[in-house]
């Protein structure tokens, strides 16, 4: 039996306990709040005064398999830029769980994330989520909380484009993904006919087969768009196949704000202070946040590449600063991204029978000069 006592603790889904404590054993949270009583022999956690919250969760990043200290030229497991369309491959089977940025998060507070392939392709594979902790991904992974990623915009046409093959434009980036749900779905039917005696069976095919459930509105797809436009076209083929999908990054998204709000497109708003890398993210504001949460978008907050997330709290305060409500960010890395992950039975609040993952700060969570000083992932505590 384990207890943290002596610090204002934010439940998120609850009340704001001023000097709470929160009992919790095997893994679990057994009771949170001002009046709970420790048994004798509890291992107690001082939180010293500081701020209490659910494990942060950062919904998109490529932890693991991004490497997060790099070599030149790269050795990232990230893209499979063999071919445009690789709805096969597996962000899972190229986890390292050594990563250097799977430390540095985890002392940043966060103890879930959600690692993706990346955005070379148009349907780049499926990402998984991970706890942060386990020697092998075996151990890491949440099952059955697999999304599969897609991309638009400049990253796929840039990678195919420079070989002179589809897809070289945006055109050919719309035509490509529409052809291959297509066939998806086509393939999909065959077996939905053939479980319903209507037919002979089809012939296997391993591209097809992991976007069976993409086209049966089973899985999410995770589409990478900065662009207005990009983003519009990710709706438009997302309500022509009836996909379940969230925009991923929404740089350009606080021009169209309206347009998600009215379709309740969730948007996973981040990196929120990379600059004008590329064309597609010269319109990046820093209250894009602001601006999309009070348009009523659902919005979580995300770092991308490996090794950001550990900064992601201070930009998050950025974002604070122009205009997102505190609360709001503290619900886009804990309790929103647990639902859209389909996990908030388990994670993102302290609540009594979730999992017990917190994290204890020696001030405001989002404020630079703050350092998480406990991070607790399933009940037990990592330096």
């Amino acid at each position: 039996m384990k207890a943290i006592t002596n610090g204002k603790i934010y439940t998120v889904t609850g009340p704001v306990y001023d000097k709470g404590t929160i009992l919790f054993d095997e893994g679990k949270i057994i009771a949170v709040g001002e009046q709970v009583e420790i048994p004798e022999g509890t291992e107690v956690i001082d939180a010293e005064g500081g701020i209490v919250t659910p494990g942060l969760i950062d919904i998109h990043t490529h932890i693991g398999v991004f490497p997060g200290l790099n070599t030149m030229p790269g050795t990232s497991d990230g893209n499979e830029m063999s071919n445009p369309i690789t709805p096969e491959v597996r962000a899972m089977d190229a986890i390292n769980p050594d990563d250097i940025s799977i430390e540095k998060t985890r002392k940043a507070g966060f103890t879930t994330v959600y690692t993706l392939p990346g955005s070379a392709n148009l349907i780049g594979g499926t990402g998984i989520a991970l706890k942060l902790r386990g020697k092998t991904a075996d151990e890491m992974v949440i099952p059955g909380t697999e999304n599969m990623k897609f991309a638009f915009g400049e990253n796929p046409k840039r990678v195919y484009g420079s070989e002179h093959k589809m897809p070289v434009t945006r055109m050919g980036n719309a035509a490509l993904i529409r052809k291959t749900l297509f066939e998806a779905k086509n393939y999909s039917d065959a077996l939905l006919d053939y479980e319903n005696g209507k037919g002979d069976k089809p012939k296997p095919d391993f591209r097809l087969d992991p976007l069976v459930p993409v086209v049966r509105g089973e899985m999410r797809c995770r589409m990478h768009a900065h662009r207005a436009d990009d983003i519009m076209t990710a709706i438009r083929i997302g309500k022509e196949f009836h996909l379940d999908f969230s925009i991923e990054h929404c740089t350009n998204g606080w021009r169209i704000a309206d347009v998600l709000a009215e379709n309740n497109v969730p948007c996973m708003v981040g990196p929120m202070m990379m600059g004008p890398l590329k064309e597609e993210m010269w319109g990046e504001k820093l209250d894009m946040a602001a601006i999309l949460d009070k348009a009523g978008v659902n919005i979580c907050l995300i770092a991308d590449m490996s090794y950001d997330t550990q900064w992601l709290p201070i930009k998050i305060g950025v974002a604070i600063r122009e205009g997102l409500s505190w609360n709001t960010a503290l619900e886009a890395v804990t309790i929103r991204p647990a639902k859209e992950m389909g996990l908030e039975k388990r994670l993102g609040s302290i609540e009594k029978g979730k999992d017990a993952d917190f994290a204890i700060f020696n001030g405001d969570p989002f404020s630079n000069y703050t350092k998480c000083i406990h991070t607790i992932i399933d009940g037990k505590e990592w330096e």
